[in-house]
C-alpha cells in the first residue's frame, strides 16, 4: 500500500489553482507524498487494472503513465494532481524509498489535471497550514476523491489487503507450515479449520481455508462467510478453483494492461500481483499463493504449491508487465 502512511514532506514547486476572478492564488501545493500511476505499478485502491484506475481519475490510460502528487495547498485543502513528468515523479519515489531527501517540484506545464482529494489516507500534513479538509467544490468540479471505507469490505479494501500481503510477504507466510495444507491429490475435503486466528490485519481478517492447487475435493464450501447473505455463500474450496480458473484464462487471452504485475522477490524470485472481477491474489513464483475474494470479507485464502501452480506462476510472470 505504497504511500498510504509514508509522509514525504517539502514544499512543492507547483502553483495553486486559479482564483475565483481568474488571477492566481499565492498559494502553492505543498507536497506530501506522491506515486506512480502506470501499468506496472499504480495504487490499487483506484482499480484492478491500469486502465481501471485511470477512468477512476478521469485520465486516459496513456502507455507512458502518471505521477500522482498527492499534497495541501496554503488553506490545508486536499489536491491530488496528476502530472505527465513520470521519471521526475519516479525518482522522487525512488529517493525516499532509500530514506534520502527530494524535493518534488513539478512544472506547471506537466499538470495534466488537479483533483480534489486524495484516493488514499495519509496520516501526516503540511506544517503551518490548517487541517486537511476537501476544498470548496466550484461548479464543474468532480466528486473530492477520499480512500475507501476501512470499515467495509469490497473491491478497494480486497486489493488493498493483497497489497498488504505483498508487502508482509514473510510475515503471512511465516503462520503457515506444511500442515495447513492438504496433500495434492487428496481424494477428501481440504481442511478447513481455523488455524491460525483471525487478527486485525491488512487484509481485515485472518487465514479461512488451506487450499493445494490441483487437489480433487468437492467443490463445495463451509457456507456462508463472516459477512453472512448470499453473496458470502461460496465456499473457500470453491472460491480459490473459480480465481485459479480465471487466472488460467489470462494465459490464453491476456487481460488489460495491470492486471498481471511482477515484481522484485528476495532469491530470484518474483511476487506476482494478479487482479479480477471480484477477486485477487499475491504469489511468489518460487512458494505459494494466497486469494482474497469479494465474496468472503476478510479472509485470506492460502493455495499451495501443488503439481501445477508452478507452471501457472510461470507462465503469468512470463506475461506481466514490470517496473522499467
Amino acid at each position: 500500500m505504497t504511500g498510504t502512511d509514508e509522509g514525504r514532506a517539502g514544499p512543492g514547486g507547483l502553483p495553486g489553482r486559479a482564483s475565483a476572478d481568474g488571477g492566481e492564488d499565492d498559494d502553492r501545493l505543498y507536497v506530501l507524498t506522491a506515486l506512480l500511476l502506470t501499468p506496472a505499478r499504480f495504487p490499487s485502491v483506484l482499480g484492478d487494472d491500469y486502465p481501471q484506475a485511470c477512468r477512476t481519475l478521469g485520465l486516459e490510460p496513456y502507455a507512458e503513465g502518471y505521477g500522482l502528487v498527492l499534497g495541501q495547498d496554503g488553506e490545508g485543502a486536499r489536491w491530488t494532481v496528476a502530472v505527465d513528468d513520470v521519471s521526475l515523479v519516479a525518482v522522487a519515489v525512488a529517493a525516499w524509498d532509500c530514506g534520502m531527501e527530494y524535493d518534488l517540484s513539478p512544472d506547471e506545464r506537466s499538470v495534466v489535471a488537479a483533483l480534489p482529494g486524495w484516493p488514499l489516507a495519509l496520516a501526516v500534513a503540511a506544517p503551518g497550514v490548517p487541517a486537511p479538509h476537501d476544498p470548496e467544490p466550484a461548479e464543474g468540479d468532480p466528486p473530492a476523491l477520499s480512500p475507501p471505507d476501512a470499515t467495509g469490505w469490497g473491491p478497494a479494501q480486497r486489493r488493498l489487503g493483497a497489497d498488504e500481503i505483498a508487502l508482509r510477504w514473510e510475515v503471512w507466510r511465516g503462520q503457515l507450515d506444511a500442515g495447513d495444507f492438504a496433500p495434492s491429490g487428496s481424494s477428501g475435503p481440504v481442511d478447513t479449520a481455523a488455524g491460525p486466528q483471525a487478527r486485525d490485519r491488512g487484509a481485515g481478517g485472518g487465514f479461512a481455508a488451506r487450499v493445494t492447487e490441483g487437489e480433487s475435493a468437492p467443490p463445495g464450501g463451509s457456507g456462508q462467510g463472516p459477512g453472512g447473505g448470499a453473496g458470502a455463500a461460496l465456499g473457500p474450496q470453491a472460491a480459490v478453483r473459480r480465481v485459479l480458473r480465471e487466472v488460467g484464462t489470462y494465459l490464453e487471452d491476456p487481460p488489460p494492461p495491470g492486471r498481471v504485475r511482477s515484481m522484485f522477490a528476495p532469491g530470484g524470485a518474483r511476487t506476482l500481483r494478479v487482479d479480477g472481477p471480484g477477486w485477487s491474489l499475491v504469489a511468489r513464483t518460487d512458494d505459494i499463493a494466497f486469494v482474497l475474494v469479494d465474496e468472503r470479507p476478510g479472509e485470506v485464502l492460502p493455495v499451495g504449491r501443488g503439481a501445477r501452480l508452478p507452471a501457472l506462476l510461470g507462465g503469468l510472470d512470463a506475461m506481466a508487465v514490470r517496473p522499467g
